[in-house]
């Protein structure tokens, strides 16, 4: 990587503004997409909602009835 000149101190600061300003935004998007990881791993969203959790259930509790008619 090749190392920035400068003219003058107002262009350091405003590199170091312009750093600092992508910085907060890169902040913010990490915070962002570590909602989003936390909020894609409860229970009920791993499962399909809670609809999804009684179609389970329904369908897991007719097998058993079918297999214990069955056997």
């Amino acid at each position: 990587m090749a190392v920035p000149s400068f003219n003058s101190f107002e262009e350091i600061d405003q590199k170091l503004r312009i750093l600092k300003l992508q910085r907060a935004i890169d902040k913010e998007q990490l915070k962002g997409h570590l909602n989003n990881a936390k909020s894609s791993l409860y229970p009920t969203r791993l499962l399909g909602g809670f609809g999804g959790i009684t179609k389970k259930l329904i369908i897991s509790f007719v097998a058993n009835k079918i297999l214990k008619k069955l056997s």
